[in-house]
């Protein structure tokens, strides 16, 4: 299981994830260009001291990042407002990698293409999205319940 992250615009929300990640033993791919400088602050305050207990990969834009992910074989599914298929429906395998869009503009279509998968997270009627760091958790918390990876 890894989290891939296509040009994160708000660096609390990928401190957050990073965080997240680091505590449950998963990969993060960072496709960039992010919207902040990577070293900014609010990202190191975000992911405090977990820093050296992740993995993470930056790519330097999608395509550096598809060559890296069909060397791995892995299935690409991509968390959308767009999708129609419920996150906790969804048959998750243990090599996944949850992509999840930029905070303001998600993905482009393009990319939303070349997915292997969409799913979403249901919400109430009108609300329009949640948190991108929110929304990673409860994705990767099913994900990785389904396929027993939570850590020991």
């Amino acid at each position: 299981m890894r989290i891939a992250l296509y040009q994160p615009e708000i660096a609390g929300n990928l401190g957050t994830i990073l965080r997240t990640c680091a505590c449950m033993n998963v990969p993060v791919d960072i496709i960039e260009p992010c919207g902040f400088p990577f070293s900014d602050r609010s990202l190191k305050r975000a992911g405090m001291d977990y820093f050296e207990h992740v993995q993470y990969t930056r790519h330097a834009d999608w395509e550096t990042f598809r060559a890296a992910v069909d060397s791995r074989k892995a299935r690409i599914i991509l968390l959308s407002s767009k999708a129609v298929a419920a996150h906790h429906e969804f048959t998750y395998r243990e090599d996944d990698i949850l992509l999840f869009g930029s905070e303001g503009s998600g993905v482009p279509l393009s990319v939303h293409d070349q997915c292997d998968g969409r799913i979403t997270i249901p919400m109430k009627s009108g609300m329009r999205s949640l948190n991108l760091a929110v929304s990673a958790g409860m994705a990767l918390g099913e994900a990785l319940r389904q396929t027993g990876q939570f850590p020991e």
